[in-house]
């Protein structure tokens, strides 16, 4: 069971989407100790904010990567039974004198090894941003990694064990899980906040009881002023004071050892219905009583027959007159063509939504007609850009994913196939948003109509471009979800589809930066297949 967890980690870890999650989660270590003239925190209570000492730091730096890897690193470690089962691996185990408990025990050791590997990148970062910063640069180390084995590893025990889960319940496997979970895990956070949360919730209890203690030791009245964790901006740096961390009891620390057990046994709760990779268990498990078989068709044997030659193809006699008809015909059969290309590829990304599917995309449509343009783009605009994510994902990696990679690879026109894809999620884009750019249009919002376009042509070249280079729909949907969050909460150096507005205008970034972000885009992706066909050649 060890060795197999063991694999499986070091599978993981080679993967790029660890690699993203693992900056991510520097990056969020940054954020949660900026500098001490900064405008935002990720641990505060009011206006006041610790001193930058190891028990503050590591308790700061613990917190985000509670929210962060356990948001964002359920989408690295919820593939690996369906990896074994795309590359052969589980007919392997199927087979192996391994029971259905010790696999799923051994697939959540392998989750719990890849996001503690994270957690420990980001408890050795919080150091380095104790002496960088500088107020307080004598390091205690119990007091620095405490709140991540206390805090955050716990929390990450219970994502292993329900990606565990999402993976052995059909309806949660694909597409809908990672929807589900990003909708499902800020849900649970915000719940977690709360005093008294089950199983200490995010571990917010004793952190903020004791900043507050200590706070009123000084004699300071925060009035309506409360803790908050996340990221919070203020107009002013906070004022720092000093902290000598949590006094986490025994009562917190068996919740915490209580929410691991749990974890462990949620984990091992699939070996009651897990098929274990065995296809003639999976039908014996579907067939209904007194069904039988279907006996196997013989597959038809080729009958040699004469080659045939075909005819040369004969030269258009040379002529003036005739270089011009040429040129005309040749750009009137690449438009049809591409015409062609992008109708098939239309009708491959549609297909992938089922009729309800489309009846609410049709709500939302007539939603954006309905309400006055702000609250078109505020609202409506954000619910349409994110209900077709699972249909964006297909964008670049349907083609890797369904092994058609080879037969593709023969099609002499491979660049303008990918740019009717493109094109096809442009065009899934800008129909489902059709509502809002209408209202702004009949108000005269022309930056509104510019962030909106830029948007457009940004989201299917993002989906395109992560989806070529990972050749997996995975990471567009646990990239973009927390891009959409950001932007839906008013963050707007992020806002890409012009939601975030100031009076009455669009303050995120300029629509000619997104769209040349999106020709950037739009580049790689030409250029990685450009890449890989000739190396394949």
């Amino acid at each position: 069971m060890g060795r197999l967890a063991l694999g499986d980690f070091r599978d993981r870890i080679r993967r790029p989407a660890y690699a993203v999650t693992l900056l991510a989660a520097v990056g969020l270590g940054l954020l949660a100790v900026p500098p001490a003239d900064g405008h935002w925190a990720i641990l505060a209570l009011g206006s006041y904010r610790g001193e930058y000492n190891s028990a503050y730091v590591g308790s700061a730096t613990a917190l985000a990567g509670a929210l962060w890897l356990t948001l964002g690193g359920f989408y690295v470690v919820r593939k690996g039974l369906g990896r074994d089962e795309e590359t052969g691996v589980g007919q392997l185990l199927a087979a192996a004198p391994l029971r259905n408990v010790e696999l799923m025990l051994a697939k959540f050791l392998g989750n719990l090894l890849v996001l503690g590997s994270m957690l420990g990148v980001l408890a050795l970062t919080a150091p380095a941003l104790q002496l960088v910063r500088g107020e307080d640069r004598a390091l205690d180390p119990v007091a620095l990694l405490t709140p991540f084995l206390v805090l955050t590893l716990p929390l990450l025990a219970a994502t292993a064990a329900l990606a565990v889960l999402f993976e052995t319940v059909p309806l949660l496997r694909g597409g809908l899980g990672n929807v589900t979970w990003f909708t499902f895990a800020p849900a649970l956070l915000i719940a977690g906040e709360a005093p008294g949360a089950p199983f200490g919730g995010l571990g917010l209890g004793p952190v903020a009881a004791s900043l507050r203690d200590t706070l009123a030791a000084r004699g300071v009245d925060l009035g309506g002023d409360d803790f908050s964790l996340g990221l919070t901006k203020s107009d002013s740096p906070l004022e720092a004071f000093h902290w000598d961390g949590a006094d986490f009891g025994p009562g917190f620390l068996a919740q915490r050892l209580l929410l691991v057990l749990l974890a462990v046994a949620l984990a091992a709760l699939p070996a009651l219905w897990f098929t274990r990779f065995d296809p003639a268990r999976a039908r014996a498990a579907e067939r209904q009583p007194g069904d039988t078989a279907p006996a196997p068709v013989p597959a038809p044997t080729p009958v040699p027959g004469p080659a045939r030659l075909a005819a040369p193809p004969v030269a258009p006699p040379a002529g003036p007159a005739s270089v011009p008809r040429t040129h005309h015909r040749s750009r009137s059969r690449f438009g049809s063509h591409f015409g062609r290309l992008l109708l098939g590829e239309a009708r491959i990304l549609f297909a992938d939504g089922s009729r309800w599917w489309w009846l609410a995309a049709a709500g939302l449509v007539l939603a954006g007609l309905s309400v006055p343009p702000d609250t078109g783009v505020g609202a409506v605009l954000p619910a349409a850009w994110v209900w077709p994510v699972l249909l964006w994902s297909r964008l670049g990696s349907r083609s890797a994913e369904n092994d058609l990679e080879v037969l593709l690879g023969a099609y002499p026109a491979a660049r303008a196939r990918l740019l009717a894809e493109w094109a096809a999620g442009v065009l899934l884009t800008a129909l489902i948003g059709a509502g809002v750019l209408v209202r702004l249009a009949a108000a005269g919002d022309s930056a509104g109509v510019a962030a909106w376009s830029a948007g457009a042509l940004f989201i299917p070249s993002l989906a395109l471009a992560l989806g070529t280079l990972s050749r997996t729909h995975r990471l567009f949907q646990a990239l973009y979800l927390p891009l959409w969050y950001l932007a839906v909460n008013q963050i707007a150096t992020l806002d890409f589809m012009g939601t975030v507005r100031r009076a009455g205008h669009p303050a995120g970034p300029s629509p000619v930066l997104v769209t040349a972000v999106t020709m950037a885009l739009l580049a790689i992706t030409l250029l990685t297949t450009t890449t890989r066909r000739a190396l394949r050649d």
